[in-house]
């Protein structure tokens, strides 16, 4: 009895594609993978809505590789993350597509198995440039394209076709009709979010390459990652974090779903049996500032102004607070409106108070701007970030695996 072809599906792979490979095994757990044959072979983007990294594939594609072809694709796909391919701000009036080449040159100079249409420095029409050059360089160091007849498909050094003449992955060719080669992958979703966006993922990716990093050194093996690359992530992490951008990652990451049944939307799973639900996202944000006496001015400033930036995401409960929370002080922040700064206490600090406040209310995050010069606070229900200056976070009273992020 013929039985039905299950589609290839990479999740049910992957454990197996990256046992030997305990870095990209931890970045993999941690990075959404979809099926797709929307996109010829594969690509990964930041998703507009959630500021998740996802990976899309095609699965009849995938099918056809080899065991070292799929782990090297997916490596290829998590280097494009981890280098910030798809995060970075780029400079006005760049070439995409050269950009697109630039950054798979960089990439693949640390991959060995690739499929066919992969571009590799030092074959085809890249054979005069070195292997281990970021992307910045090879964009600046790109081959002339403008002859007629370039093609880009590193596979035969003499002609640039395929060495067994088929056809290109990534295309009908292997080159486009300005003669620029073709990426092996697809990079069309790069440019489909806002800068703001992908600002909230870079912060979630120092997250996830920090955790990352950690599981490969606990293993004592960061698999095929080189010694070069692995310095280049390190010195990633211990970059100075933008404490706005932070702020607003970690709004976005705070909001849920409230979900309400809708007759309009198909319900996915028992489509025309059982209604489907409806998304609102909400953001209900506590603020708490700390107002004892030795809390700096110029950093109640700071932090003021950038939450008038932030009230365009999402409205805040204020709350201000010292050894007691100043209940009659507290106040909603609504989005779109304009404060000053303002100081209504000048007492000690205690953090069970402002906590056991947001902890009695259904609040989804809690930010607390202080000098942390007081015991450790209570367990929050919710997400819970603290922000302080340099020399506060240096000799706080108490040690927390929250976040603490260091205002400028």
């Amino acid at each position: 009895m013929d039985t039905e072809r299950k589609e290839f599906d990479l999740n049910m792979q992957t454990a197996k594609l990256l046992m030997e490979e305990p870095f990209f095994a931890a970045l993999s757990r941690r990075i959404d993978k979809r099926a797709s044959r929307a996109i010829p072979t594969a690509g990964v983007m930041v998703n507009p809505d959630s500021a998740q990294f996802e990976m899309l594939y095609n699965p009849d594609w995938f099918e056809t590789l080899t065991f070292v072809e799929r782990k090297d694709v997916l490596k290829h796909e998590f280097y494009h993350i981890v280098f910030k391919h798809i995060t970075e701000r780029l400079p006005e009036g760049i070439n995409i597509k050269l950009w697109n080449i630039a950054t798979d040159l960089a990439i693949n100079s640390h991959l060995h198995d690739l499929p066919e249409g992969g571009l590799i420095p030092g074959e085809g029409v890249f054979v005069d440039l070195p292997k281990g050059m970021s992307a910045e360089w090879y964009l600046k160091n790109m081959p002339d394209f403008s002859g007629a007849g370039t093609t880009g498909s590193s596979n035969d050094k003499s002609s640039g076709k395929p060495s067994n003449g088929k056809e290109s992955a990534a295309g009908a060719d292997s080159e486009g009709s300005d003669g620029i080669p073709d990426s092996l992958d697809d990079h069309s979703g790069w440019g489909k979010v806002t800068q703001e966006t992908k600002d909230m993922a870079n912060e979630r990716l120092k997250d996830i390459v920090k955790k990352a990093a950690n599981e490969a050194a606990q293993r004592n093996s960061w698999g095929s990652v080189s010694s070069s690359v692995r310095q280049k992530i390190m010195d990633s992490l211990s970059t100075k974090v933008d404490w706005r951008k932070v702020l607003r990652y970690f709004v976005k990451t705070s909001q849920r779903a409230n979900k309400t049944s809708s007759i309009r939307r198909i319900n996915k799973r028992y489509p025309y049996i059982h209604s489907g639900k409806k998304s609102d996202r909400v953001a209900k944000v506590a603020i708490s500032i700390d107002q004892s006496g030795s809390v700096d001015d110029n950093m109640l400033s700071l932090f003021f102004a950038e939450l008038s930036k932030l009230a365009g995401i999402a409205e805040f409960t204020v709350i201000p607070f010292d050894t007691q929370v100043a209940e009659d002080k507290v106040y909603v922040w609504r989005k779109g409106e304009t404060r000053r700064a303002e100081r209504v206490l000048h007492g000690g600090t205690c953090f069970d108070a402002p906590t056991a406040y947001v902890n009695s209310r259904d609040f989804d995050g809690h930010i607390v701007l202080t000098d942390m010069c007081a015991p450790k606070p209570k367990k929050s229900k919710c997400q819970r970030m603290w922000m302080t200056t340099q020399a506060h976070a240096d000799r706080g009273h108490f040690s927390t695996k929250e976040k603490v992020v260091v205002v400028d």
